[in-house]
């Protein structure tokens, strides 16, 4: 009995263990229309604003007034932005929980990103170069 209690208690732990280390995508507005989406190789412009779990906020675009610009899925970003915002359509908003696995990892991002923080990333598309063919 003891033995079997243990093995599920392991199991619950491992399973909580692997959910936690999952990119969550929210998506908290999608526009009615979407001609194009994004894909590995464009180049997006997008507003965001970084948080840890705890809300402190660490990063924010929308604070400078200018879109961050980046070319989506060559490494130029962290894992989880590369992988949470494939798909999007111009004007989409999603929430990003980024596990540190896919963000900063153990090191973190000193002194505003601890090592193994989750990421919280709010996030507007604002434009898409699609990537040349």
């Amino acid at each position: 009995m003891k033995i079997t209690l243990l093995i599920v208690l392991l199991a619950l732990i491992a399973i909580v263990s692997c959910a936690s280390d999952k990119l969550r995508i929210g998506v908290k507005h999608r526009p009615e229309e979407c001609t194009q989406k994004t894909q590995i190789g464009d180049t997006l412009k997008i507003h965001y604003t970084g948080t840890l779990e705890d809300g402190t906020e660490f990063d924010s675009s929308v604070g400078r007034g200018t879109p961050f610009s980046f070319k989506l899925g060559t490494g130029s970003v962290i894992k989880g932005w590369d992988q949470g915002l494939v798909g999007m359509c111009i004007g989409e908003k999603r929430r990003l929980k980024i596990p540190s696995s896919l963000g900063y990892g153990d090191r973190g991002a000193p002194p505003k990103i601890p090592g193994g923080a989750t990421l919280i990333f709010e996030t507007e598309l604002i434009d898409i170069e699609p990537k040349k063919q």
